[in-house]
């Protein structure tokens, strides 16, 4: 599994304080110290009260699906950032984490698209560029195993694959200072 970058995991603050537009930052504040002190359910009731019938609120159905990822609740938050991507594709951030949850189910020729899209969005999104490095990683990874198995003796593809396996796979040891 790649080490794949997206707000979900590292800068959901600083990416919603990014999105968030007329919605005070102490509401966003407030709901995610409310999920972080293990009130899920209060957080995500409050979401939904600022939420309302105020689709076109991207800043909070982005932060609605970030706290259904961080729930496990990833179909929900497929759908949310889905819809996301198609009603307001000039926004990065949800491509992004669209192609993280596809990523963690290896559906990278998916993920690649995702992230495809968070760059025709903005091309300096640095995270995104990064993760697309991930997800080709992948793919090449499959295919190479994909060669193996048709052809098994062809000694030029165990060392990619071992090359791929190095930066691809989690690091199971501490850097040295």
């Amino acid at each position: 599994m790649p080490c794949f970058r997206h707000p979900c995991a590292t800068a959901v603050t600083l990416v919603l304080l990014m999105l968030v537009g007329s919605v005070r930052a102490n509401d966003v504040t407030n709901i995610t110290d409310l999920f972080r002190a293990g009130q899920q359910t209060e957080a995500m009731a409050k979401l939904d009260t600022l939420l309302g019938d105020r689709s076109e609120r991207p800043d909070l159905r982005f932060l609605k699906g970030t706290l259904l990822v961080e729930t496990r609740r990833t179909d929900e938050a497929l759908l949310v950032f889905q819809q996301l991507t198609e009603e307001f594709p000039e926004l990065p951030e949800p491509y992004n984490n669209l192609a993280a949850l596809y990523a963690a189910r290896g559906e990278f020729e998916k993920a690649r698209m995702a992230l495809d899209g968070a760059l025709r969005a903005n091309p300096g999104f640095a995270m995104a560029h990064q993760n697309l490095g991930d997800v080709y990683a992948q793919l090449a990874r499959l295919s190479y195993q994909r060669a193996l198995k048709i052809e098994p003796g062809n000694a030029a593809i165990p060392p990619k694959l071992l090359l791929l396996r190095e930066l691809t796979e989690p690091s199971t040891h501490k850097p040295t200072p």
